[in-house]
């Protein structure tokens, strides 16, 4: 009878074990269809959108732990939903890349001329024997110490978007052009004269 229990105990202990791993291989591969389809967005992904990658790996991460506990059904459910969220994800880096090349052209169209206004003003008073009775020789001095570091910084954000850095490409563009416009308002040249669209 002992015999009998144990073998009917061993068999059950069979059926259990078999039962918990049933679940295993689509959990595998749930997790390894959401892995490849992260990281297939992920490098455009962290760049344009990182608050979003950050979450979809952190569900992905989520997942695996699932997985470890032994709760295929969990990791399978997180996994699949891990892998629709990494194709929003490569959609949504696709359009903020969209959004910042496009602020990008439309303030690098205009900066140049800008700066060539400003350049085309210092050399002019430079070479006045009078400056003008609005502009002191303080802040004339200013004015063009102001186009030496706008124009540094200038150069500094076509270098990172040559390198794909788009959003600070976009961020040191912007401060250029407002301390480029102060620049101008000091010199007396009008915006419209030359101001990115």
């Amino acid at each position: 009878m002992r015999k009998k229990l144990s073998i009917i105990l061993a068999v059950l202990l069979a059926f259990s074990l078999a039962a918990c791993q049933s679940g295993k291989a689509p959990a595998e591969q749930a997790i390894k269809a959401a892995e490849e389809a992260y990281n297939a967005a992920k490098g455009e992904a962290v760049k344009y959108v990182p608050e979003q990658a950050k979450a979809v790996e952190d569900a992905l991460m989520a997942a695996k732990d699932s997985f470890e506990k032994k709760d295929y059904k969990a990791a399978t459910s997180a996994a699949t939903d891990v892998a629709a969220k990494a194709k929003e994800l490569g959609a949504a880096a696709a359009a903020k890349k969209a959004e910042l090349t496009k602020g990008w052209e439309d303030l690098s169209s205009g900066m140049p001329q800008m700066l060539d206004s400003i350049k085309s003003r210092v050399d002019m008073l430079s070479k006045s024997k009078k400056l003008p009775k609005d502009l002191d020789k303080e802040k004339f001095e200013g004015a063009k110490s102001g186009l030496v570091e706008v124009t540094a910084m200038w150069d500094a954000a076509n270098s990172a978007f040559k390198e794909g850095n788009l959003a600070d490409a976009l961020a040191k563009g912007t401060t250029v052009k407002d301390k480029a416009a102060e620049i101008m308002s000091t010199l007396g040249i009008q915006p419209q004269q030359a101001a990115p669209k």
